[in-house]
């Protein structure tokens, strides 16, 4: 259920992606204000995201997701009843505030999991990105065929199906328990992150493990917004299906990344080393990407890049996870998710500016520097002790 509403918010999300800069030029806006309106959504998130973690820490999971929801749903009501434009940022606003389902989600399979399947339901649940991805586009073309307000109240209508969904199917939860020192706590022997206790070693580890997800969201989300540009001048002679035919591709091959090696690699590995491995097969394909080499090139570039991308964000939650008690599992996952939307604001306007003032293949490069600056940045010393775990 925790899986089935973060993907139907996923969609919702994924509905809306495609028509809105076309949406905003019908108010007036320019090519850079449009992308200010996409940009803008990441920004509220960065804001809200460690706020919302940390509210569900506090009042629990369940209430959290329904009130994300529900402000999804408003959102995209003001989005789609927009007269003017600035009514329009305000709906984009309304909408990234509310757009924590996926770090409250993960911080519900966290508490809900087995350490042992930690990672491979992570992982599920970021293959919920790539449903989103694939149905939302999909069902806001059918959509936009009435109009082009019309993606916006369907998406306001399956957030609050969604809402109601949630509200009555997902278990109420619990606050979490912080430990109370006894020595039959069962969280007695695991760093616990509060607001006030971000500034200790564990709070350190989690500054570093957000840091990780801040740089690795630059440079993926430069590939994101650059890699239809690269086709563009390296393949001249395809057209826009090839395009979207290659978006697809990795996007399924994301889910099975997620679905299928996510686990495995994690109870091979742990947690910390399949994240250095992780990063050097991001860093591998940009490297690849930037080169070229035809065909063959770009296929090893995307497999490369995909499975490490793949891994990685699932992996990193994960480590998070280890890293703090339950008391502190929403807080230390919104500041993560926080730490990405900023990454999703400076990724495509440092690629943007690399590939047009460098090179089709600078941003590429930029982002497997950043890569290898990240494997450095990943914590050292043993993986953390499971709760209650015997040594």
């Amino acid at each position: 259920m925790v899986w089935a509403t973060v993907a139907m918010d996923m969609v919702g999300f994924g509905i809306l992606l495609p028509v809105l800069p076309l949406y905003a030029e019908d108010f007036g806006a320019s090519p850079a204000t449009a992308a200010a309106l996409v940009a803008v959504f990441s920004a509220a998130q960065m804001v809200a995201a460690p706020f919302w973690g940390r509210l569900s820490d506090r009042i629990g999971r369940r209430t959290v997701l329904v009130a994300a929801l529900v402000g999804s749903c408003l959102g995209s009501l003001v989005t789609g009843l927009a007269g003017a434009l600035w009514v329009l940022f305000a709906g984009r606003i309304v909408d990234g505030f509310s757009g924590s389902s996926y770090a409250v989600g993960q911080a519900a399979v966290a508490d809900l999991a087995e350490p042992e399947d930690r990672p491979r339901l992570l992982g599920l649940l970021a293959a919920a990105f790539g449903v989103g991805f694939v149905a939302g586009p999909l069902i806001g073309s059918i959509a936009a065929l009435g109009s082009r307000e019309l993606p916006f109240f369907v998406a306001a209508a399956l957030a609050a199906a969604n809402a109601v969904m949630a509200l009555v199917r997902l278990p109420a939860g619990r606050p979490a328990r912080r430990p109370t020192g006894r020595p039959d706590d069962a969280e007695a022997s695991t760093p616990t992150v509060g607001r006030m206790a971000l500034w200790g070693s564990a709070g350190l580890a989690v500054r570093r493990l957000a840091m990780l997800s801040l740089v690795s969201m630059i440079g993926f989300a430069g590939f994101e917004a650059t890699f239809a540009l690269l086709v563009e001048r390296r393949f001249p002679e395809v057209g826009d299906p090839t395009v979207y035919g290659l978006f697809a591709a990795i996007g399924v091959l994301m889910v099975l990344v997620q679905t299928r090696v996510v686990g495995p690699a994690n109870a091979r590995l742990g947690s910390r080393p399949a994240l250095r491995a992780a990063l050097a097969s991001v860093a591998a394909g940009m490297v690849v990407l930037s080169i070229g080499g035809g065909w063959a090139g770009l296929a090893v570039a995307l497999v490369l890049l995909v499975v490490g991308q793949g891994v990685f964000g699932p992996t990193l939650s994960n480590a998070t996870v280890e890293t703090v008690g339950t008391g502190g599992r929403g807080e230390a996952l919104g500041l993560q998710q926080g730490a990405g939307a900023m990454g999703r604001i400076i990724g495509p306007l440092l690629a943007g500016v690399l590939m047009d003032q460098v090179g089709v293949g600078a941003p590429y490069l930029v982002a497997a520097a950043l890569a290898v600056v990240a494997i450095a940045v990943v914590p050292s010393g043993a993986e953390p002790q499971t709760p209650g775990a015997t040594p």
